[in-house]
């Protein structure tokens, strides 16, 4: 099959989980023996057009263009209200997808005589240019969801909530990443009948216990601060409401009851760091939590994971925990947030011999203590529940399986 892959980004532009999700996706594609071509968001002195790792991409110029001054022509009254930096990101992600959707029509299908058999378009961000090129071409669009404007902000824009409801009715298809995800869809009124699911995916030789030495673990802890004789709880990810860090945090003082030596290493950046660190000396805690405010490179990040001896991730509101599947490679037992809209319920088993973590209310610190100190405290358990968790990873969260199964949808829309 060609493949039309608008995605916001794309390596070495990455944000979050979607531009690791489009580097590896793409490139098993790839792999099976498609084409894909990709339209991502020009970011630096990138390349307007290149090869990445085998993938074509485009990068369409968008920073030079006054957009300020005719904007408020395209743009709903909602967004003219945005800070002037909400208004411009709007603004050029506009820009991106219909000079992206212009780009294939025109240039690459009518003058350079490519071939394209299906249109696909990962959350709103890149909505319009599969819209657009899929009217223009007359060819199959899937619209990939991976979160809601909803689930993320708990309301938010009206205007993305409508560019979500618009792509998802324009699609041929729709995947999401859990089946919580699903239920979420259907329950805005999504049709169900389109909506297919895929779970996303991990780097199992680079996301491996075998990846990092007991002496590089070692110094890992050493460097953070970790004794040998302290167990070490493991957060990463974004410091908002919706990760529950600060749920985590509370939870602290309940742990240290049950389990003195325990030691709370928190990583990330985000809007709570402020009310972490007042947290932190409130409780005082200085000598139990590390905060660690940054975006750590993927090498560094596989140590902390290696360092750990337990991965809680409480999250409020998870379509599917791309964290939580890093550590669960890692061998390492997971306890997650598993109420309302959680992918996480269903990668993480919680009860029988495949058992692999524990799933907690998210709300409630107490919760979150109590299981986290059950595995602190079961040094056996520790170990069959990572032995496990390896095991599922291998099992269901694969690139090569999530390739699979994302072009099998594929291949019915074509055929």
């Amino acid at each position: 099959m060609n493949i039309a892959f608008f995605v916001y980004e794309f390596p070495p532009f990455v944000v979050g989980g979607l531009g690791t999700y489009a580097n590896y996706i793409t490139r098993e594609f790839v792999k099976a023996g498609h084409d894909v071509t990709v339209f991502s968001m020009h970011k630096g002195d990138l390349p307007t057009r290149d090869i990445y790792k085998g993938v074509e991409v485009h990068r369409p110029i968008v920073a030079n263009i006054n957009i300020g001054l005719l904007l408020p022509m395209f743009i709903p009254e909602e967004v003219r209200k945005w800070s002037p930096e909400g208004r411009g990101f709007f603004g050029e992600v506009f820009l991106y997808n219909v000079l992206s959707a212009s780009k294939l029509v025109n240039d690459l299908i009518r003058f350079e005589k490519r071939e394209i058999d299906i249109v696909v378009s990962h959350d709103w961000l890149g909505s319009i240019g599969g819209i657009l090129s899929s009217n223009g071409i007359g060819k199959p669009f899937v619209f990939h969801i991976h979160s809601t404007e909803e689930g993320r902000t708990g309301g938010g824009s009206e205007t993305v909530k409508r560019l979500e409801r618009i792509a998802a009715e324009e699609a041929d298809r729709i995947i999401t990443v859990s089946y919580a995800m699903r239920d979420h869809l259907v329950h805005l009124g999504y049709e169900e009948k389109k909506i297919r699911v895929v779970y996303n995916g991990i780097d199992v030789e680079k996301y491996s216990p075998e990846a990092v030495s007991e002496e590089e673990r070692k110094k890992v802890r050493e460097s953070l601060g970790v004794k040998d004789d302290e167990l070490m709880i493991l957060f990463i990810g974004r410091l908002t409401w919706v990760k529950g860090a600060d749920m985590l945090l509370q939870a602290m003082p309940h742990i240290l009851r049950d389990v003195p030596n325990a030691k709370l290493v928190i990583v990330g950046v985000g809007d709570q760091q402020d009310l972490l660190k007042s947290d932190v000396a409130k409780m005082g805690l200085e000598d139990k939590v590390i905060l660690k405010f940054d975006f750590l490179a993927e090498d560094v990040k596989i140590g902390y994971y290696a360092a750990s001896d337990v991965c809680v991730f409480p999250s409020k509101y998870e379509p599917f925990g791309i964290v939580c599947t890093e550590a669960m490679a890692m061998g390492k037992p997971v306890v997650v947030g598993a109420r309302d809209i959680s992918g996480l319920r269903e990668q993480v088993i919680s009860s029988g011999e495949k058992q692999c973590g524990f799933h907690i209310n998210p709300y409630d610190p107490s919760d979150i203590a109590k299981f986290t100190s059950i595995l602190l405290l079961d040094e056996e358990m520790r170990m069959k529940f990572g032995r496990n968790a390896r095991e599922r990873v291998l099992n269901m969260f694969t690139w090569e399986k999530v390739s699979r199964d994302t072009l099998r949808i594929y291949r019915e829309l074509v055929e």
